[in-house]
């Protein structure tokens, strides 16, 4: 492998998007290089800099969408974790409580660095797409399905691990039940602190089934109600029953449309790297000038000038006089007039 191919080769859980940026980084990065010291050598070391951190962040994936599932006690949302995987991996019931740690899904791509960054321990990940499932998962390629721990427990550290995990995720799917979903813990505690966010995030009533059918509806638009109140009137509601599948394989679909959009990390990268390329444009010029464009006989004319060569062609052409030779100098050009010529 060459070095160009090492710059821009991926590692192994690293798909077309991150491929994409690196190499966004490694063309940017032969810029500086071209450039040399025709910019400043504190806006080559600051561009250096900026892409070394995108390198660093890169190398967890930026093909990895977070999907966080967060609730309170008792909203289900781990057999909603089981539910959206098709396995029966996550704590459940009784011993949900007992847990301060996050659930890991993932689906496909290796997210082994990214779950390290995210302090998933490894007893607690599970691989989700495997060759027996053909392409049947290949619309949630990419997922990373996180379960939280319960973000009303009474254990701090439970909180914490939630409160930590919540600004790193591409979606963060609300999970409440029937009887508490007008809890203030989770209105006042969280939902209208993230206003703005609407477009990441999304909340799920689950067991509907045990919901009369014709009070499901009234049930979504009073949640509606509140999340408006929330100053959150962009959040989607969504009806299911992790129990009996209902609505499952809806929010399956809701979620394959955020993989196939562009992730946090996705974002962040590609920033960066916009940022990066303008600082170094600040000081080159616009467009490279084409051969036929460049002022070639002004800089013949002006380095005549200041070689003295019109004299010179002067005194040549006067001729010699009687009884004497012609001598005739052109002198050295300066290097610092030859310097601001070429610039």
């Amino acid at each position: 492998m060459t070095t160009d191919e090492a710059m821009t080769t991926p590692g192994p859980g690293a798909g077309v998007r991150t491929a994409a940026l690196l190499e966004r980084v490694a063309r940017l990065e032969g810029a500086v290089d071209a450039v040399g010291s025709r910019v400043p050598t504190a806006t080559s070391a600051a561009v250096r800099r900026a892409l070394t951190t995108v390198r660093e962040r890169l190398a967890l994936g930026a093909d990895h969408t977070v999907v966080a599932l967060v609730g309170g006690t008792g909203s289900g949302k781990s057999s909603l974790f089981n539910a959206l995987s098709g396995l029966a991996f996550a704590d459940v019931g009784v011993r949900r409580p007992t847990t301060a740690e996050p659930s890991a899904c993932v689906w496909a791509h290796d997210a082994t660095a990214l779950l390290d960054w995210l302090d998933v321990a490894p007893d607690r990940r599970i691989v989700r797409e495997s060759a027996l499932d053909g392409e049947s998962q290949a619309d949630l390629r990419g997922l990373v399905l996180l379960d939280l721990p319960d973000h009303d427990s009474v254990e701090p550290a439970h909180r914490e691990v939630v409160d930590r995990l919540l600004p790193l995720a591409d979606l963060l799917v609300w999970v409440v039940d029937p009887q508490k979903y007008a809890d203030d813990a989770l209105h006042a505690g969280y939902l209208r602190r993230l206003t703005g966010r609407d477009a990441a995030m999304l909340v799920v009533v689950n067991q509907t089934d045990t919901v009369p059918e014709h009070a499901r509806a009234g049930l979504v638009d009073d949640v509606a109600r509140l999340l408006q109140a929330d100053g959150l009137p962009g959040v989607a509601v969504h009806a299911v029953s992790a129990r009996t599948g209902e609505g499952v394989r809806e929010l399956r679909r809701v979620l394959a449309d955020h993989v196939a959009g562009s992730t946090l990390a996705e974002v962040r990268a590609a920033a960066e790297i916009d940022g990066a390329a303008l600082l170094l444009a600040r000081d080159l010029g616009s467009s490279e000038t084409a051969p036929e464009e460049l002022p070639r006989a002004e800089a013949v004319d002006a380095l005549a000038d200041a070689s003295g060569l019109a004299s010179a062609v002067g005194v040549v052409a006067a001729g010699p006089g009687r009884g004497r030779t012609v001598r005739a100098f052109v002198e050295p050009v300066q290097r610092d007039r030859v310097a601001r010529l070429r610039s």
